[in-house]
């Protein structure tokens, strides 16, 4: 690593004033509540330390609330609000602290307290971050420089980002925070987690892995600023020379692209009705549709009839041999993403399951 150069930090913040106030409650609601302010005093002094640890190193904050995300902090464009000079205060720290917090206020004033709360918009803070990264890794143009001279890593070695998460998954996100995965990996930008609160997320610990991060489940919120300096502090090219936390277990299920809803492994049933697959919106003739009927196997009626209970959680089926009417779409980290490894099959959630939804396997 070239020590005349910084470190680059973006910082995603999950905003949702739903969760936060959640995650507020008192025992026994929580063990270790953790409220808002308490969680911004604590991370605005890990991104002071990072700062601090070098003059070169940059950072940029962006804030994921309800329908909407946007950058709060950058440090490498100027400040658009006048600081009072305090001789007790190191102008850079201040600079910091006044400008997330004042961000975060305004947005969250702005918000108010309606009837029903959008889903949170975490993917689309994602997305910035990773363009904002992209934007200043990009060369700059000189006279000598070519069009397809492409992007210089060397400006920001080892730029990462850091996302702090309270929501639970939406499976309705699993291909945008998908497409957010292999942009990372082109721009070899390291993708860190810390679940603050609420369950594990399957899609965050997929993108912590397949960037080279580290997935942090908090334990005890009360020790945050700890976790946040002991795991994420230290750039990924020193990490490779300390013991920082990894993940023993990976959650690799995906959604069904149908029902939106998170399986093992998910079936697409090519039956009569619809003839019209939900997705891609493919014809299948009915002739088309008699013929796969005929080619596949007999299956017993007791494994093959559709179960009418509409539910989001993956039930126990008795296991059977997929016919070749049915499209099987595997989880999309197992061998699309991960080249076929040889834990990715074993490590998550155990047994396959399927799910069924309205009468059709998802």
């Amino acid at each position: 690593m070239d020590d005349s150069k910084g470190c680059h930090l973006s910082v995603v913040i999950d905003l949702s004033p739903t969760q936060w106030h959640l995650s507020a409650d008192a025992p026994p609601a929580n063990v270790y509540p953790l409220p808002l302010n308490i969680f911004l005093a604590q991370l605005l002094a890990f991104l002071n330390a990072h700062i601090a640890s070098k003059h070169e190193n940059t950072l940029a904050v962006f804030g994921a609330f309800p329908g909407k995300s946007m950058m709060l902090y950058s440090s490498t464009d100027p400040a658009t609000q006048d600081q009072a000079i305090d001789a007790n205060s190191y102008l850079p720290f201040k600079l910091v602290d006044s400008t997330i917090i004042t961000r975060i206020m305004e947005e969250l004033d702005e918000l108010g307290e309606p009837a029903e709360e959008v889903p949170n918009s975490l993917v689309s803070a994602l997305t910035k971050a990773l363009c904002y990264i992209n934007r200043v890794t990009l060369p700059t143009p000189s006279p000598s420089s070519k069009p397809g001279d492409g992007h210089d890593l060397s400006i920001l070695p080892d730029p990462r980002i850091l996302v702090l998460s309270v929501s639970p998954d939406l499976s309705t996100s699993y291909i945008p925070i998908m497409n957010a995965i292999f942009s990372a990996q082109k721009l070899k930008v390291t993708i860190d987690i810390c679940q603050v609160y609420g369950p594990d997320s399957v899609f965050l610990q997929q993108a912590a892995h397949l960037t080279g991060g580290s997935y942090i489940f908090l334990e005890r919120r009360d020790a945050l600023l700890q976790y946040l300096i002991m795991s994420f502090l230290s750039p990924p090219s020193i990490r490779k020379v300390l013991s920082v936390p990894t993940q023993d277990r990976i959650d690799f299920r995906a959604a069904c692209f149908c029902h939106k809803n998170i399986v093992d492994i998910g079936f697409y049933s090519v039956n009569p009705f619809p003839s019209v697959q939900l997705v891609g919106k493919t014809k299948f003739p009915m002739k088309t549709l008699q013929r796969l009927n005929a080619a596949r196997p007999m299956l017993s009626a007791a494994s093959w009839a559709p179960s009418r209970s509409a539910s989001s959680t993956p039930q126990a089926r008795p296991a059977a041999t997929p016919a070749p009417g049915l499209i099987s779409a595997t989880n999309g980290a197992n061998a699309a993403l991960l080249g076929g490894l040889p834990h990715s099959a074993t490590i998550g959630s155990g047994t396959p399951r399927t799910a069924t939804t309205n009468g059709y396997r998802a």
